[in-house]
């Protein structure tokens, strides 16, 4: 069975600050720490791209896991839609050159975003256990740095650059249980890119979310015979603290089991939700935890993983 063995991240060190950012716009405390739920936005350097995020990201994961051989693995998946330069070649490529991992590996990108992670995790295992494969990278690095425009207060207060890189093999920490996932591509004028430039309608998209995300929960709890409070944690994209914040009240018996957690990292696309599991979930004495990533696409998915 393959699963979830360990995980490790890169956020760099330099950045935005957002009260800089908010006083610009004339934006308090207030609204920067309740709505936006950012008070840093990290932002990687001028020299790096994509790829060395994801090459930072993958040797912490190395660093912490003296057993994981760069020999052993066989299969690199890379969730961006930032990917180097111009997107060719495939960021993965890149990747596995730059690490040094052998030439017999299966490398590929998955162009997502917020909901990379959660479709990520299942496609590395699908893809692993069709083939007979042993040992698998996740790694999630979406500098959105690269198209947001400073000048827009719909995003520039937003968004975070991260890199997160997921170890996925057999006898895993966590299993994969039950997933759901969905697509409404007639929402995609409400993210998306035109002319190298990042475009949000932040309305549009949080009416999404709170239409969508808690109820494709409580769609995947009934269709696993779970309810709230089977569930020791929900990790959910963590678009802002207002979405997070929302979608929690939509669950009246366990609000609390919602973490938030950004304020040094703002909104990190698809490395949110691992950055959550890295710091909150691997090493806790929990059992059951359930996840949700949504954003551009419009795309979704739900999933609940299980210590097994």
């Amino acid at each position: 069975m393959i699963g979830i063995k360990s995980i490790a991240s890169y956020v760099p060190v330099a950045g935005v600050d957002n009260y800089a950012q908010g006083a610009k716009f004339e934006k308090d405390e207030e609204f920067i720490l309740g709505k936006i739920g950012s008070a840093f936005l990290p932002r990687k350097g001028v020299d790096q791209e994509t790829s060395d995020l994801c090459v930072e990201a993958a040797n912490a994961l190395f660093a912490s896991n003296p057993d994981l051989k760069r020999e052993s693995i066989d299969a690199l998946i890379v969730v961006t839609q930032n990917g180097d330069e111009e997107g060719l070649p495939h960021t993965a490529a890149i990747v596995q050159d730059k690490l040094g991992l052998p030439t017999n590996v299966a490398a590929f990108d998955i162009s997502l975003g917020c909901s990379g992670y959660v479709y990520g995790i299942y496609a590395i295992k699908g893809f692993m256990e069709a083939a007979g494969l042993k040992n698998g990278l996740l790694i999630t690095a979406d500098p959105y740095s690269k198209i947001v425009d400073p000048e827009d207060r719909n995003t520039t207060m937003l968004f975070g650059d991260a890199a997160t890189a997921t170890w996925m093999g057999e006898n895993p920490v966590w299993a994969l249980g039950k997933a759901k996932f969905g697509t409404d591509g007639s929402g995609a004028p409400h993210l998306k890119v035109s002319d190298g430039v990042f475009f949000m309608n932040g309305r549009q998209v949080f009416n999404f979310a709170l239409l969508k995300v808690p109820a494709h929960l409580h769609e995947l709890l009934d269709e696993s015979q779970l309810s709230a409070d089977d569930i020791d944690a929900f990790c959910i994209h963590q678009g802002s603290a207002a979405i997070v914040d929302a979608v929690a009240r939509r669950f009246e018996e366990c609000p609390q089991k919602f973490i938030k957690d950004m304020v040094e990292t703002g909104n990190t696309v698809s490395s949110s939700i691992p950055l959550l599991l890295e710091k909150h979930i691997l090493d806790s004495e929990w059992k059951r935890v359930a996840l949700s990533g949504f954003g551009v696409g419009l795309s979704w998915g739900s999933a609940i993983i299980y210590r097994p």
